[in-house]
């Protein structure tokens, strides 16, 4: 299991995701889920990845590969003039290797499924935000679904519908994706720390923040404290119930 999150703001993307990838009683193990690219002043990219692991590693390669290998007949996650081009090419890849696994299995279907966000800003575009599905089809993110979640979502979801805010500043940013994940990981074995944030700030082209909030990380363990005192605080001030 595995939980990712990004967030479209009015000042660029914030993305995090946890990096737990085995959850049984005697074999946990960690894994990265993140991958960018970047072209100063051109273009940066992230995609995080949830499902099958093997897929999701083999669909990273492929994109990084043909990245690096110049075919003007074929974009690249390094030549997309769009991030919907983009988007395009990690959802044709993605289908490609599914298929190519269980080619008699849709994809919605296989157990070599996986599911993509895909987030950046090419050119002079704004930044986009993409969520791409096993199929290889993909929705963008809006004004009216300004974040989209991967994995273990429900546990984490309600912090985000209540309190994100499009004008919000990045600190903001990582303190509500902080409380998201610190209910999920609560509420759920599969998912646990390292966790790894990446942010692109609008228009400068480039990755800003690159950080792993480890089991010891000081912040993540305050805001964990913090959101229990003060859940506990709020629920005493409701209205007590009266058989």
């Amino acid at each position: 299991m595995t939980y990712c999150v990004a967030l479209k703001l009015d000042r660029g993307l914030v993305f995090m995701s946890d990096t737990r990838s085995n959850a049984g009683v005697d074999d946990i193990s960690q894994v990265l889920k993140v991958n960018s690219w970047e072209v100063p002043g051109d273009r940066a990219i992230v995609l995080l990845s949830a499902g099958n692991l093997a897929t999701t590693q083999t669909v990273a390669s492929l994109l990084d590969e043909r990245a690096h290998a110049a075919d003007p007949l074929s974009p690249s996650i390094l030549t997309a003039h769009s991030m919907f081009q983009a988007a395009t090419v990690v959802g044709n890849t993605l289908r490609e290797v599914v298929t190519s696994i269980s080619p008699l299995i849709p994809p919605s279907a296989s157990p070599f499924g996986a599911t993509f966000i895909l987030g950046g800003q090419v050119g002079t575009e704004a930044p986009r935000l993409f969520l791409i599905y096993p199929e290889g089809n993909f929705i963008e993110a809006g004004d009216d679904n300004p974040f989209f979640q991967s994995g273990e979502t429900k546990y984490g979801r309600p912090m985000l519908v209540r309190a994100l805010d499009r004008a919000m500043t990045f600190e903001a940013a990582v303190k509500l994706l902080c409380v998201s994940f610190d209910s999920t990981i609560r509420a759920n074995a599969g998912v646990d720390l390292p966790i790894d944030l990446r942010v692109i700030p609008a228009n400068e082209h480039r990755i800003s923040e690159k950080r792993r909030f480890e089991r010891d990380d000081p912040y993540f363990n305050r805001v964990s404290r913090e959101w229990s005192k003060a859940l506990n605080e709020a629920l005493s001030l409701l209205p007590d119930f009266n058989f």
